[in-house]
């Protein structure tokens, strides 16, 4: 359910996403979820790899602004609805959602959030038997 999660903070200029892409690659590091949110200034690359602990190294070497952060990794069914339903017990229990992203893989969907409260909200999720997302489930 717990994941570590790679944050790098990109310039705004072409070929920036690429070099990620590539310093990751020749450490034979593999990207299995990632999103990018931006400004006019910047990005940030939120990922999660198969190994963060050498990924966040070898980027700081090459010069990346990177940051390691815990996330938390769910499971729930590819229909209508059933994301609204987990979200909505969080919320009422007061876990705030700082982030969230996804990726649909055939009859379910797993997600990734930055809860406010991380304990708290595993927790919930745990109560509510949501699916957990392991190493296989993350193509790690």
């Amino acid at each position: 359910m717990f994941a570590k999660q790679l944050s790098v903070f990109l310039e705004n200029k072409s070929g920036r996403l690429t070099e990620v892409t590539e310093v990751l690659a020749s450490e034979n590091i593999n990207l299995s979820a990632m999103s990018i949110a931006d400004n006019s200034d910047f990005g940030i690359l939120r990922c999660i790899v198969s190994d963060p602990d050498k990924a966040y190294q070898v980027l700081k070497k090459e010069h990346f602004a990177v940051k390691v952060t815990d996330v938390v990794g769910f499971t729930c069914p590819n229909v209508p609805g059933s994301l609204a339903k987990i979200l909505r017990k969080l919320s009422d229990q007061g876990v705030f959602i700082e982030y969230m992203y996804s990726f649909n893989f055939g009859d379910h969907a797993n997600i990734i959030v930055r809860p406010s409260d991380l304990d708290e909200c595993a927790r919930i999720l745990s109560a509510l038997q949501v699916g957990k997302l392991d190493k296989e489930q993350l193509g790690l």
